[in-house]
């Protein structure tokens, strides 16, 4: 429907080919954990490990991320703004997730706050000669009682000539609808009569130099590798899209391997003269045979051997299969059969396959971020949000080789030496409050001084 639609509403076509639009499909349906090859009648079920991919980046990508905006009025305002929109909920690092998954998301302002929009609620229209959107519709939607709301909003950019001479202007147009089937579009109403009322039906913006726009109204965040289903698109690939496959035939070891442990009980061959009554109500390991012999009825234990080390052999292979695909080291996931699925605790510095990946990723995430601040900035212009002023973007991501235990042995090291002092340990590591790690502190520099004293009258 709502590809369909744009046509009509604004008179252009999506960029992205059928293609693309399928494999974004496919994409989610693996992230939401109803992949193509599930088939539980045939025993075929999914561990969703490409949830658990996009988990991982999402949390080595935003590890301990800091975001100061700084300047301003403005940037106090906009500093609100990314506080309450990305911190809250650890929102950001869902966001990334989805990001991981879709390939692609845009982070959308909408005046108040962040709207974060999967592949699925966009199409683009316009790219320029380096593939940089300058035209998009994005789909919005609510439920009120029986009826379905649905908004469009058109955003691009237009080199336009009036009384002035040439001009630049970024145009936003709304068309919102109303129907009481979620199927349906329906008909078209003033945006006045829905939630969105405080959004203009059409906006265009100029900027005072009346010189171009160097960037959309939105951030759009993607994954680092390229898109080897559509070339042409500027979307991304989710980070599992050349790993597809390897979670197929991990699905099938992982439920192979189930099937075998839930039917592990030992079989029993019992002579039917032994049995009385129906057969039909014996335990499902019990299985009846003829005989011949009443004088030495039949009965044999039959234990079946598991294959589960075998197995798991196949499962860590492709599992080293899928890291290595999806960006990671080698051995990054691993299966254990003490602790189930787990990933490595930590990444080592010789790791640079997965720094690298990390790395790129949190560059393509700053730039996003970049763009959301800025275009959030010019609303704050266009709906008289916050003061009129300059503001900078500082951003600190956490080190991903970073390793607890060997830091504080580090800091003790520290303390004990005495460059630290031994508080700012306890109170890092060990769970102390700062007047409580300083109070032992004095402590036992009180007790160190009084046997010093001791010792120094002894002698």
């Amino acid at each position: 429907m709502f590809h369909s639609a744009i046509k009509s509403e604004f008179n252009v076509e999506p960029v992205a080919s059928t293609r693309m639009d399928d494999a974004v499909s496919r994409w989610m349906r693996i992230y939401r954990g109803t992949p193509s090859w599930v088939d539980e009648d045939n025993g075929i079920i999914t561990i969703n490990f490409a949830k658990s991919v996009c988990e991982e980046t999402a949390r080595l990508t935003t590890l301990a991320i800091g975001i100061k905006v700084s300047g301003s009025a403005r940037a106090e305002w906009l500093q609100k703004l990314v506080d309450d929109a990305l911190y809250y909920d650890h929102r950001l690092r869902k966001w990334v997730e989805y990001g991981a998954a879709g390939g692609t998301v845009i982070f959308k302002p909408n005046g108040s706050g962040i709207d974060v929009i999967t592949p699925d609620r966009f199409e683009i229209t316009a790219l320029d000669s380096n593939k940089k959107v300058i035209g998009i519709v994005f789909e919005d939607s609510y439920t009120e009682g029986d009826s379905y709301y649905t908004k469009h909003e058109y955003h691009r950019i237009r080199n336009m000539t009036d009384e002035s001479g040439p001009v630049t202007r970024y145009i936003i147009t709304n068309r919102t609808y109303k129907s009481s089937n979620p199927d349906l579009l329906g008909k078209e109403i003033p945006i006045t009569e829905t939630r969105w009322a405080a959004l203009q039906p059409e906006v265009a913006i100029e900027r005072n130099d009346r010189s171009g726009f160097e960037r959309m109204l939105f951030g759009i965040f993607t994954m680092p590798s390229a898109n080897n289903i559509d070339i042409d698109s500027p979307m991304g690939s989710a980070i599992f899209s050349n790993a597809i496959k390897e979670m197929e035939t991990l699905d099938i070891g992982y439920s192979r391997n189930r099937y075998e442990i839930d039917n592990s009980n030992t079989i029993e061959l019992l002579s039917d003269m032994l049995i009385s009554g129906k057969s039909d109500r014996l335990p499902s390991h019990v299985h009846k045979v003829t005989d011949v012999n009443p004088d030495n009825p039949f009965y044999e234990s039959v234990e079946r051997k598991l294959n589960t080390t075998e197995r798991k052999v196949g499962i860590n292979q492709e599992l080293s299969f899928i890291g290595y695909k999806c960006g990671y080291s080698n051995g990054y996931f691993v299966f254990d059969e003490k602790t189930g699925m787990v990933t490595a605790t930590q990444v080592e510095s010789d790791d640079r396959r997965t720094i690298q990946l990390i790395k790129d990723i949190r560059d393509n995430l700053q730039s996003a971020l970049d763009d959301m601040i800025a275009a959030a900035s010019v609303f704050a212009d266009l709906y008289d949000l916050a003061p009129v002023g300059t503001y900078k973007v500082d951003y600190d991501f956490g080190d991903i080789t970073y390793n607890e235990d060997e830091d504080r042995q580090r800091w003790y090291q520290l303390a004990k030496d005495g460059t630290i002092p031994m508080w700012m340990y306890l109170t890092r590591f060990e769970g102390f409050s700062e007047a409580e790690a300083k109070q032992l502190q004095a402590e036992r520099e009180e007790k160190e001084a009084a046997q010093a004293k001791l010792f120094a009258d002894m002698e």
